[in-house]
């Protein structure tokens, strides 16, 4: 990373992008991405893709997701609060005392998070934030006013918390997942471009909308692209922090490297492919085994098109879903390395095959 990279980090975090609103993100997204690559492809819904040697037939993807989670107004009281349901897997007990924007066509409202005063509150049977009692005041006194400031059912809601920079190397910012992601694999063209590499395959580098209600970008984008290959990032948890189950979750933490993970999605020959690379080249790696699923972009595109070899390499994070999550800079830049070195490693024509 340099410079630039940071300033370009910082202001596409600042910049919201809800689940199904992610177009602005988009669009700062592939102006920086202009100078690195050969042209870009766009879809219905927001999926936005730089390709380097278009005219390539085999075809390898490296992919992050575009939107964050947020809220939706769902009701609006004849007294002026409004009542939300989740737009992703928005955290109901983390809301209390958030301030919030409410983007309408009038521009942003901004609103908070009330939540009753300790001294009222009943201690023999303390309530917890729930998604039936968190509301937001946007400081009118009914139902009118709130229309009138152009918030309607159906307005997206974010938190308008911003990057800054922890103890000189933790970057905290809501949304790093997974933003993280679409900025290392455009540091990953960047370098690409620097360095003058041409590669002997078409790389598409691949910023996919609407992961967060079920994977629904990379759905739509894989089937547009057909790849033969795909590298994809997102976030995974740093275990170490408390309240953390490490025989249920695992053990990986930030500040010692990506996670590569095992699942039945994830196809081996190519998890070995980034295994040897990372020790080829001395880049720190964690182990995380899923289950049935990763619940990653990593799913649709191995499930699509017949079956395209996949693979999924995490930056690992804590506070997931909160307004303070947190990842390490050299996890960062390892995982940039670590995509950055595997695509020289990738053969044109590869298979992947286990019966070869």
């Amino acid at each position: 990373m340099n410079e630039n990279s940071l300033k370009f980090l910082e202001k596409y975090l600042n910049n919201a992008a809800p689940t199904g609103y992610e177009s602005e993100g988009q669009k700062l997204w592939m102006e920086y991405l202009k100078p690195y690559v050969d042209e870009f492809i766009t879809d219905t819904y927001g999926t936005a893709v730089g390709v380097i040697n278009p005219e390539a037939e085999f075809k390898v993807v490296i992919e992050g997701h575009a939107d964050e989670i947020s809220w939706y107004v769902n009701y609006i009281t004849d007294d002026g609060l409004i009542y939300v349901i989740r737009n992703g897997g928005s955290d109901h007990q983390i809301a209390t005392s958030k301030r919030v924007n409410i983007h309408t066509k009038k521009g942003i409202v901004k609103g908070v998070f009330g939540w009753p005063a300790i001294h009222t509150r009943d201690k023999s049977k303390e309530e917890t934030p729930k998604i039936e009692n968190i509301c937001i005041d946007v400081g009118c006194s009914n139902k009118e006013e709130v229309e009138e400031l152009g918030v309607h059912v159906g307005c997206v809601i974010t938190y308008p918390d911003e990057f800054f920079i922890l103890n000189k190397n933790k970057f905290v910012c809501r949304g790093l997942d997974n933003r993280m992601g679409g900025f290392m694999i455009a540091e990953v063209a960047r370098m690409l471009k620097e360095n003058k590499i041409n590669l002997p395959f078409g790389l598409y580098i691949t910023n996919s909308v609407q992961e967060e209600i079920g994977l629904r970008g990379a759905e739509m984008i894989s089937n547009t692209i057909k790849p033969n290959v795909a590298i994809v990032t997102d976030v995974c948890h740093d275990t170490t922090t408390p309240m953390i189950d490490k025989k249920k979750e695992g053990l990986t933490k930030i500040g010692a490297g990506p996670v590569i993970s095992y699942a039945p999605a994830v196809q081996n020959k190519l998890r070995e492919l980034l295994i040897d690379t990372a020790e080829k080249h001395n880049i720190p790696f964690q182990r995380l085994a899923a289950s049935r699923m990763t619940g990653t972009d990593t799913d649709a595109f191995a499930y699509s098109n017949g079956g395209v070899a996949s693979a999924l390499i995490s930056l690992p994070l804590r506070y997931m879903h909160t307004t303070v999550e947190m990842v390490h800079q050299e996890d960062v830049e390892n995982v940039i390395q670590l995509i950055y070195n595997s695509l020289l490693e990738i053969k044109e024509g590869e298979k992947f095959s286990y019966f070869d």
